[in-house]
């Protein structure tokens, strides 16, 4: 009789720790499903932004094909907008590109500097091993 009450109580002890599993692994599984279903949920809106923006930029293209005609004045204004455009985007173009080109050149005077520092040593201690050697 004095063994069986351990026993009882190792088997009541093993079915709590199973039954505890149970429970953890149920709400993980509910966890994991809701956290799917939350992303299918995310990947369907991208979706739907992704349509908006192609239908946005098909009426946009739409309204540039088919475009109302303007008056004179309007149109000047237009062209003298566009105008200044390509030439502050002509402007930047030039100056990105002086920009990287000045720094090529300091950087390409820079390894001369260094390249001569580094001849001149070698010419000091040649001379030095010269003179040691006489």
């Amino acid at each position: 009789m004095a063994d069986v009450i351990p026993n009882q109580i190792f088997i009541l002890i093993i079915v709590v720790v199973v039954a505890v599993a149970i429970i953890i692994i149920v709400s993980q599984w509910k966890k994991v499903k809701s956290s799917s279903n939350s992303i299918k949920l995310i990947e369907k809106e991208i979706e739907i932004r992704k349509l908006t923006m192609v239908e946005k930029d098909l009426e946009t293209k739409k309204l540039m094909e088919n475009r109302i005609p303007l008056p004179k004045e309007q149109e000047d204004n237009l062209l003298k907008i566009r105008d200044s455009t390509k030439n502050i985007l002509g402007d930047v173009g030039y100056l990105h590109n002086e920009v990287n080109e000045r720094l090529s050149r300091l950087e390409a005077q820079t390894e001369q500097k260094k390249l001569e520092n580094i001849i001149k040593n070698i010419e000091k201690k040649e001379k030095e091993l010269l003179k040691k050697k006489i």
